[in-house]
Parts: C-alpha cells; sequence; structure tokens
C-alpha cells in the first residue's frame, strides 16, 4: 500500500472511531445516528455540481449499499444502547475485514497475498481481544449479538461499495451521491417512529449531528478513495485500526477502564499494519 494512501486511511479511521464515541456517549443513540445520517448528507451537498455522476453499471451497488446501511444504523444503534463502545465496536469492526477477506476472491477476483493475509490476521486478532477485555457474557450477551451482526453487515456494504465504486468512474461522485441518497431513508424510518421526541431532539443537538455526518462522511469516503488504489482486504484491515482510538476514548475519556490490558491488543494491531506494509 502506498504511504499517502496509509496515512489517509489511518486519519480516516480516527475519524470513525470519533464520530462512534460521539453516539455512545450521546442521550439517545437512535436519534444521534439519524441526525448524523441526514448532516452528513447535507454536508455532501455543496460538493455534488464539482463531481462527475457514477456511471450508471455502479447505481445497482449504490442501492443495495443503501439498504445495507438501514441495517448497520439500527445494529450500531443496538450495540451500544446495551453495552460498552470499548465492547461491541472492537468486534463488530474486527470481524468485519476477515469476512471481506474471505469473500474478496469471489467477489472481486482478488486474492490476498500472504502479506496482506498476514497483516489481517493480526490486526483482526488485536481488534477483537481488545473487544473481549473485560468480557463477560451474561452481562455483555446483547451487544455482543448486535455486534456479530453488524460484523456481517458491514462486511457485505464494504463488498459492494468496493465493487460499486470501481465500476463509477468517479471515486468521488460515488462517495457524494452515497452518503446524498442515504440522508433520507433512515432518518425518515426513526422519524416515522418518534416524529416529535426526535425533531425535539434535532433542535438541540443539530451542531453535534452535523460533526460527525462530516467525520462519518469523510472516513468512509477516504476508505473508498483507498480502495481504488490498494486491495479491498488491505484496506478494509488497516481502517480498522480506528479501534486503538476507539478503545483508547472508551477507557480514557468514557471511563470504561482496562486500558493497560488494551494496550496489548493495540500492539498487535500495529504488528499487523506493518506486515501489511511488507
Amino acid at each position: 500500500m502506498p504511504v499517502e494512501v496509509t496515512l489517509a486511511v489511518l486519519g480516516a479511521a480516527l475519524a470513525h472511531a470519533t464520530w462512534n464515541a460521539m453516539i455512545k456517549s450521546s442521550r439517545n443513540p437512535l436519534f444521534d445516528i439519524a441526525l448524523i445520517t441526514f448532516l452528513a448528507g447535507v454536508a455532501v451537498l455543496p460538493f455534488l455540481p464539482f463531481v462527475a455522476p457514477p456511471e450508471r453499471a455502479s447505481w445497482p451497488y449504490l442501492a443495495g449499499s443503501i439498504v445495507l446501511h438501514i441495517g448497520y444504523y439500527f445494529a450500531v444503534a443496538g450495540a451500544y444502547r446495551t453495552g460498552d463502545l470499548s465492547h461491541g465496536y472492537p468486534i463488530m469492526r474486527g470481524l468485519a475485514p476477515l469476512l471481506v477477506a474471505l469473500s474478496a476472491l469471489a467477489w472481486l477476483g482478488e486474492a490476498p497475498t500472504p502479506a496482506i493475509w498476514a497483516g489481517v490476521l493480526l490486526i483482526c486478532g488485536g481488534v477483537l481481544s481488545l473487544g473481549l477485555v473485560g468480557f463477560h457474557w451474561r452481562e455483555s450477551r446483547a451487544s455482543t449479538r448486535w455486534a456479530l451482526a453488524n460484523a456481517v453487515i458491514i462486511a457485505a456494504y464494504t463488498l459492494v461499495d468496493a465493487a460499486g465504486v470501481r465500476l463509477s468512474g468517479s471515486a468521488e461522485g460515488y462517495v457524494l451521491w452515497l452518503f446524498f441518497l442515504d440522508a433520507l431513508p433512515f432518518p425518515l424510518i426513526v422519524l416515522w417512529m418518534r416524529k416529535e421526541a426526535l425533531i425535539s431532539y434535532g433542535r438541540k443537538f443539530w451542531v453535534r449531528g452535523f460533526v460527525g455526518g462530516v467525520l462519518s462522511a469523510g472516513a468512509y469516503g477516504v476508505a473508498l478513495w483507498a480502495m481504488t488504489r490498494a486491495p479491498v482486504a488491505a484496506v478494509a484491515a488497516l481502517r480498522e485500526t480506528s479501534v486503538i482510538f476507539a478503545a483508547l476514548i472508551g477507557a480514557w475519556l468514557l471511563k470504561e477502564g482496562h486500558l493497560r490490558r488494551r494496550l496489548s491488543g493495540a500492539v498487535i494491531v500495529a504488528i499487523g499494519v506493518i506486515a501489511l506494509k511488507a
């Protein structure tokens, strides 16, 4: 992977961990996700006239990704409503790249090299170890189930978008149209469920939602751009270094504990990143 791609994906990882921490620390994760999703679409709207629209061949993938993201948003809210950031986040993000690597050959005709496999396995192992610190099945089973379901969804939309962005003719156009079109379905569902409460919540916390929307769009946009310049399995694994940032935020800022024990998992992830560069 080129150095500039690696640095860009690491920056996206920090942005992704930050907006997830914002959701976990919120009063209502479901409402915050709805705000972030809607305002991410608002944030990208001014840029649409300046990019080429995606080629027609990529539009079915855009539609599929939007449907998958609806499930993703509900699963994220479920995981954070029932458990800690530093438990659910590593599980959902740690399993997904392994599923992507296993599926890349059949879906994209892309076989990971031995070095990439080593990096993926090390990163996934380190990430999962972060999520298992302080794990107790009886206390964490609801969060774990949501996180496991979301890992499958994340792998699915990663593969769909990786194929779509390569057919789009414009990575920037695909990303911007994805976030623009994704801005309404999930918020409208939440609005239908809790109309008055969501409107009241949005009036109070729209700035927070806008910041989260910018971080969300930027983080995934960089990841999709990177997938046009490096193997999908490698990018999918590298962006999960966001779990290191999430573990530190969870242990330090959200007071979820186990800071020292999480550092060993972070070291394993770092070794995996080095393997991807080998």
